[in-house]
């Protein structure tokens, strides 16, 4: 459930200011020392960035987020600021990473928004941890493997830590070497992640049982058919009856395919906080 080979390469997308003092935290929470940042004041909402990535790659998204809400942005295990350990990654792992944050913060049901690997995280946590979660969004996300493009599963393939040097033109890499705890390490984030795309998953029965109202977003150029997204809100209890000419049918989870919008843009395009938004005002 995370990125691929195929990357955008506009340093723009992924935060100018990584290199800006920010005002972040450590918590020692389930065995590693997770990295967070507080921006804004409201109701909680945690927010969880995609494979190879970083709080930063939100750009505009995280202050348009927290203009009415206090978001809790992390950095995952090997990721951004937060150091690896000993441990694959895997998304049920990260999950009791951010349900222990959750409570170590001492907040009630916060929000949970995900991207990508974020989204796997975020709908890991509402299955692992259903008395954390509140609301969840879960962006570019697919609960099959197979639901991947075929040349998507052919990329992931050849992920291992042997990219590394190439890679280093990329904003990935740039952003990585500019935050990380320890920059050489990003052969073994590389070598980490294409271990775990070889792993097969199908969450299908498990996201049937979820009870957080939910919103799946999906570009419409994504990559997995749209098909997938929709067939998620189904199993989310969505797309089965008419909403009623007063609304009283519509199910408590909501589906928005994003026009025009890719995997690899969709993290940082200002529509995604203003089709987020009105789901988490609700």
């Amino acid at each position: 459930m995370t990125s691929t080979l195929e990357i955008p390469r506009d340093s723009g997308a992924w935060g100018e200011d990584a290199q800006q003092k920010r005002q972040g935290h450590y918590a020692d929470v389930n065995g590693i020392s997770l990295y967070y940042e507080i921006h804004g004041s409201g109701r909680p909402t945690v927010l969880i960035h995609g494979g190879l990535g970083a709080i930063e790659m939100f750009g505009p998204n995280l202050p348009t987020l927290a203009k009415g809400r206090q978001v809790i942005a992390v950095d995952l295990q090997g990721h951004g600021r937060t150091a690896d350990i000993d441990r694959p990654l895997d998304a049920r792992f990260m999950a009791d990473d951010i349900a222990a944050l959750i409570k170590h913060l001492g907040i009630s049901r916060p929000d949970i928004v995900g991207y990508s690997l974020g989204g796997g995280v975020a709908l890991q946590t509402a299955i692992r941890h259903p008395d954390v979660v509140g609301k969840l969004v879960v962006i570019s996300t697919p609960f099959r493997r197979n639901a991947f493009y075929p040349e998507i599963l052919a990329q992931q393939a050849f992920v291992t830590g042997d990219m590394a040097e190439a890679m280093k033109p990329t904003p990935m890499y740039q952003l990585y070497s500019a935050i990380a705890p320890r920059p050489e390490d990003f052969p073994r984030l590389l070598t980490k992640i294409g271990e775990a795309m070889k792993v097969d998953f199908d969450f299908s029965k498990d996201i049937a049982a979820i009870k957080a109202p939910t919103m799946v977003v999906a570009g419409d150029a994504d990559i997995f058919p749209p098909a997938h997204a929709v067939e998620m809100f189904e199993l989310l209890g969505g797309g089965l009856r008419d909403g009623g000419w007063d609304g009283s049918g519509r199910p408590k989870s909501r589906l928005a395919i994003l026009p025009g919008r890719t995997h690899y843009v969709l993290f940082s395009d200002p529509a995604l906080a203003a089709t987020v938004i009105p789901f988490l005002d609700e």
